[in-house]
């Protein structure tokens, strides 16, 4: 045992969160702060799809400039999707989710009112900004802590409380929205500050984190001292002292970046259609008020919960491969049935079947990018993952999407393009990526 792990040790949420096989307090008080993350993760931005069509009237703006000022509020975004998992291997896990938090629950409300289009964009770009590590990190954190035949059920669950969000958003959408305007509706998530100190006072810093640091002090004191590293450690170091970027494309990590990124891009372009568009499309193409589309949002994240969950559990009982590819392909097909109806009630049932799996897929896949890069780098490797995948799926993709619209007078066709990329990431996940339940961090990559 190092310094630094002994100094942590010394608490009991440390002790108890070291624990490889039995699930402790900590483990619980760390998992329910990423979910309550997610879950405020996923209220915010429906936040900003359900008040979308409400906005853009009050500052007189149409689609092509919603997407435009949507892009580059992302950019913010992509920044932060790197900057805070990058850092997170220089400093720590712990104290930067609390930061960036507190950020967060700072900004919502300074965008919920601001007086002018600009000012709402500049205003998005500092909230995105804040917003963009806070599940990255947690993730790392649940991974890094709890037992590893548990880790991809947990990680999904955590994942699932989004849609809890994204349920909260459509009642918050309904009962304050729909009555007192979008900008009330944007206030209500501020009580997220609250996370900030819970996570703070609950959560210890990673063990496996806190070795590594150990292990990179014990290396810089042997090699001052003039002594010979032993193999495990020369090999290790060799690896550890070039700059993260180049790690990731090092002979060892190449496969494991590219399919990471992959994922992740598929990921945000899928999501990145529905989260920005279905509210409208349901509005200005079904003829839904913004009463009827919230509460469809209510039920469609709800369903999508038990897709993670269900998602999770398959993940550890089966494996990471076909929990990864039912889902995608459940949701798939209903996607597609659903783009083809008009009647308002198959709306309802095919939406909410096709959340099952467009939601579910996104707990073996946040699993997937958690679990590949070893310690030293698997803040900076999951960083670049997503922050491509945010400037693909989110600033690129979009051009796309909205070409279609503009082309067709439908998002339908934008919609369709979802199961095609489902379908190439199962594809791609079954016949590259190798199984990782079960298995240690270390197991995986060192």
């Amino acid at each position: 045992m190092g310094p630094l792990e002994e100094l942590h040790s010394q608490k009991e949420n440390f002790r108890n969160a070291s624990q490889d096989q039995v699930v402790t307090k900590t483990h619980w008080h760390i998992a329910v702060a990423n979910g309550l993350g997610w879950g405020f993760d996923g209220m915010d931005g429906v936040i900003f799809a359900l008040a979308a069509p409400l906005f853009m009237v009050e500052f007189g703006v149409g689609i092509p400039e919603l997407r435009s000022g949507g892009q580059i509020a992302l950019i913010a975004s992509v920044v932060g999707i790197y900057f805070w998992p990058w850092l997170a291997d220089k400093v720590g896990r712990r104290t930067l989710l609390a930061v960036n938090i507190a950020m967060f629950s700072f900004f919502m409300p300074v965008a919920a009112w601001a007086p002018t289009w600009t000012t709402f964009i500049i205003a998005r770009m500092f909230l995105n900004f804040a917003l963009s590590g806070e599940w990255a990190l947690g993730s790392m954190l649940v991974a890094e802590t709890w037992p590893a035949r548990l880790r991809g059920r947990v990680l999904s669950i955590n994942r699932g409380t989004w849609c809890l969000g994204a349920s909260m958003a459509g009642l918050i959408s309904t009962y304050v929205i729909a009555v007192y305007g979008w900008r009330w509706g944007m206030t209500v998530p501020v009580v997220i500050a609250v996370l900030g100190i819970y996570v703070r006072s609950s959560c210890p810093e990673s063990p496996y984190w806190v070795r590594t640091q150990d292990r990179k002090r014990r290396i810089k004191e042997t090699l001052a001292q003039g002594r010979t590293l032993d193999a495990a450690d020369a090999a290790w170091n060799k690896k550890a002292e070039k700059f993260s970027y180049m790690q990731l494309f090092a002979p060892d990590m190449l496969k494991s970046t590219l399919v990471g990124t992959f994922v992740a891009c598929c990921s945000t372009c899928i999501f990145g259609t529905v989260g920005a568009w279905m509210p409208l499309y349901l509005k200005t193409e079904m003829g839904w008020s913004v009463a009827q589309y919230s509460t469809f949002y209510v039920a469609w994240g709800l369903v999508g919960a038990l897709g993670l969950v269900t998602s999770g559990i398959l993940a550890d009982m089966i494996g990471r491969r076909p929990a990864f590819v039912i889902m995608l392909i459940e949701g798939a097909v209903f996607i597609t049935l659903w783009v083809f109806t008009k009647d308002f009630t198959l709306l309802w049932v095919y939406g909410l079947l096709w959340s099952v799996g467009f939601l579910g897929f996104w707990g073996p896949s946040t699993t997937l990018t958690a679990e590949i890069f070893p310690t030293r780098i698997r803040g900076s490797g999951n960083g670049f993952c997503w922050s491509v995948a945010w400037v693909v799926g989110f600033m690129l993709w979009p051009f796309a999407t909205v070409a279609m619209q503009q082309a067709t007078g439908s998002f339908a066709a934008a919609f369709l393009a979802i199961p095609i990329f489902m379908i190439a990431m199962a594809i791609g996940v079954w016949l590259v990526v190798p199984e990782h339940a079960g298995k240690e961090l270390n197991e995986i990559s060192v």
